[in-house]
């Protein structure tokens, strides 16, 4: 019988949306990624075809939780676009972006299963991105594999995430906000209600179902040093090695 683990993600990028609702020609972001849009970058990387429910349910049914560790600024675009038969215009939309924002984003759940998910992200059957296509991340955003823990010590043990600029120009907090599915001895009273529990990710009948969220604060977990933790990353590798196994 597998135990229960937690596997961690860095969301970090120049650019994230993550869209609760969207009405008519706006399209707003929540100010931290949602269950819904951090499912659907797991089922991407692990090759899950939007209309496959089945495979999908055992990674909607993981419990999910992220910590804000640098906001971000929010910032709306206008987007234009043509028929691409007709050449008609569309109506301008707007649509809104978190800019220079940091996440830890975590779920919890049966350990093979996020083991299984930990070797997708490394090696994605699809790419990964922050909300939207247009929105890429700046480096993997595989983080940690935890085991035999929770998603509360995850996201009140895992070292602060902001980038060396946002550390230089801001000080250390002394707590960052937590946004984390209400546990099950939890009173339902001290919850919030979001949208963005995945149902389907079928792009005819796309659905998702209500979802209890407990806010907290856990003070700021500085990393050993001080400092901030960097890992290496080459974004030309992945062509490098392409170019030589062509060569």
């Amino acid at each position: 019988m597998s135990s229960t683990g937690v596997l961690v993600l860095r969301l970090a990028g120049p650019l994230q949306s993550w869209g609760a609702s969207s009405r008519f020609t706006r399209r707003t972001t929540e100010s931290a990624p949602t269950k819904s849009g951090v499912i659907g970058l797991l089922a991407s990387a692990a090759g899950i075809e939007r209309g496959d429910d089945t495979n999908l349910a055992p990674l909607a049914a993981l419990r999910f939780g992220v910590r804000i560790d640098q906001p971000g600024t929010r910032i709306r675009d206008f987007h234009t676009a043509h028929h691409g038969v007709t050449g008609a215009s569309m109506p301008l939309s707007e649509r809104f972006y978190l800019a220079d924002a940091v996440f830890v984003a975590a779920v919890e759940g049966d350990q093979a299963l996020l083991a299984g998910l930990h070797d997708a992200l490394r090696a994605p059957v699809y790419l990964p991105y922050l909300g939207r296509r247009s929105c890429p991340p700046s480096e993997p955003v595989d983080l940690a594999q935890y085991e035999d823990t929770t998603l509360e010590n995850a996201l009140t043990n895992v070292p602060w995430q902001a980038s060396a600029w946002y550390r230089r120009r801001h000080r250390t907090p002394q707590s960052l906000t937590v946004l984390r599915e209400k546990a099950t001895s939890e009173p339902a009273e001290s919850a919030d209600v979001l949208r963005d529990q995945p149902v389907s990710f079928d792009a005819a009948h796309r659905k998702h179902a209500l979802r209890t969220v407990v806010t907290t604060a856990v003070p700021t977990p500085i990393p050993a040093g001080g400092g901030s933790p960097q890992r290496p990353h080459d974004p030309f590798a992945a062509l490098d090695a392409l170019e030589n196994e062509s060569a």
